[in-house]
């Protein structure tokens, strides 16, 4: 039977895992994690589960349905604490794998050569850079809530959350639920760029009209527990010695300035900082996967990408939310078994309409929550930007001023920005966008990224002496 891998078990890769299995194809499903659902739907292990789980997520129905699904299902292969590093496209497309737990020393290698491949690896949330963002206690709003969904665990008793976007808004409903105190949400954004974002065409907004019910919902949380919620301010610096004490919070203008004499100070144990999402396209680069203008995968309405027999679906392709993740992972799913098998079916045409219903979601999402520019005013010559090396912007932006270099290589080679363990994972992008604004000619001319890792996790040397098995995926954790 001709075979489907995807890579990612969130809202996406579930979608597809199922829509590829439904459309005749062998699956085999691959996840970092030891659990399905992703970090949408993170939740408590099966040994110790929780009565009222449903309560903590949206759709969570659908979850259950799609890993039900996908478990009972005799033609999909489900293998967890499957660590991929590497992807080749030479004859056909090779997918590397350790199976085991990450930091585990007898991790199994293994190469799956499938007929098509989709790619669900997801986003993780971005945090910009302030003083005194590397205190303990200042966490990303994704560490915080994956604290809270998976373990249950307050990340503080006074938290203030900060940053941009709507995913703020369920960070704060989590942290309320794990018992903290939620003392205010702060929005980067001023409310006449939210409007410019989200009013026009507001009759396209009908097809989605569960997000007002989430929306409604929020809200009602805000007004039970008494958050605020503020617009046009942000967290510039976190103070403390051994943990995080206080913050300062200042009014921004429209591009994030901070704007002077606005400055004043919360204290806090705890501060959860989201600035929107970075997607996971390490291995649709290293697969030959072209991008969009925005660095995103650059898709057809098959879900197919630039590279015969790969698909891409969910926040690689653009940030969405889980509804467009679900539509595009059932499309890629489907269309992904068509080509394996070569097969011609119906197209999901429900899907395809939920998916051009979100896809404006995508783009109201960014127009008015995007990053601006003006946020570099709050950083100070001693501010880290890259944590992992220790590179403080002042020594940034020395390099980047003796030697004018054009090239983002060259600098990062200079610097040691983002050559560190994560490999530019939580300061690539904002590494990227400081080099060029510091850079005379505003731009740099290599065309390298910080996205581009040959190796997309790390391992051992060792491992890679030991031979890999091919294509010997068995049902369930190895």
């Amino acid at each position: 039977m001709s075979e489907v891998l995807v890579i990612g078990a969130g809202p996406a890769g579930l979608a597809a895992a199922r829509a590829a299995s439904d459309a005749g194809a062998s699956v085999v499903l691959l996840d970092a994690s030891d659990a399905l659902g992703g970090q949408f739907w993170r939740h408590l292990p099966e040994t110790r589960p929780a009565r009222n789980e449903k309560y903590l997520h949206h759709g969570w129905s659908t979850f259950r349905a799609l890993g039900e699904a996908l478990e009972s299902s005799p033609t999909v292969t489900i293998i967890r604490s499957a660590q991929v590093w590497a992807i080749e496209v030479l004859d056909g497309v090779a997918v590397h794998a350790m199976i085991g737990e990450p930091d585990g020393a007898r991790r199994e290698r293994r190469v799956f050569r499938p007929d098509a491949l989709v790619l669900a690896t997801g986003a993780h949330d971005r945090t910009l850079p302030f003083p005194g963002w590397d205190l303990p206690g200042v966490f990303t709003g994704g560490a915080a809530q994956a604290l809270a969904k998976g373990e249950r665990l307050a990340v503080g008793e006074r938290v203030l959350v900060a940053g941009a976007g709507p995913f703020l808004l369920p960070v704060a409903q989590s942290l309320t639920r794990s018992g903290s105190r939620v003392i205010g949400v702060l929005e980067a954004n001023r409310a006449a760029r939210l409007a410019r974002g989200w009013s026009p065409r507001p009759w396209q907004l009908l097809g989605a009209a569960g997000k007002g019910l989430e929306l409604a919902g929020y809200a009602a949380g805000h007004v039970r527990h008494r958050i605020p919620y503020r617009l046009g301010r942000a967290v510039i610096a976190a103070h403390g010695t051994d943990r995080v004490g206080s913050v300062t919070v200042a009014k921004v203008d429209a591009q994030w300035a901070p704007v002077p004499g606005t400055e004043h100070t919360l204290e806090v144990d705890a501060v959860c900082v989201s600035h929107g999402f970075t997607p996971r396209i390490e291995l649709a680069i290293a697969a030959g996967c072209e991008l969009t203008p925005n660095r995103f995968v650059a898709v057809d309405g098959n879900q197919r990408t630039t590279t015969d027999g790969v698909y891409a679906a969910g926040e690689i392709t653009g940030i969405g939310g889980v509804d467009l993740a679900l539509a595009e992972g059932e499309i890629a799913g489907h269309f992904a078994a068509a080509s394996a098998t070569e097969s011609v079916s119906a197209p999901p045409t429900a899907a395809i309409r939920r998916r051009r219903v979100f896809t404006g979601f995508a783009h109201r999402i960014e127009a008015a929550h995007g990053i601006r520019s003006g946020w570099s005013g709050w950083l100070t010559d001693s501010t880290l930007i890259c944590r992992c090396e220790e590179v403080d912007f002042g020594s940034m932006r020395a390099a980047a001023v003796a030697t004018e270099s054009e090239s983002f290589r060259s600098l990062k080679l200079g610097t040691r920005a983002g050559l560190g363990i994560c490999q530019g994972r939580m300061c690539g992008r904002t590494t990227e966008e400081l080099l060029c604004a510091l850079n005379p000619n505003r731009e740099l001319s290599d065309g390298a990224v910080s996205d581009r890792r040959p190796l997309a996790s790390p391992l051992r040397i060792g491992e890679l002496a030991h031979p890999s098995s091919q294509n010997n995926a068995r049902k369930g954790t190895p």
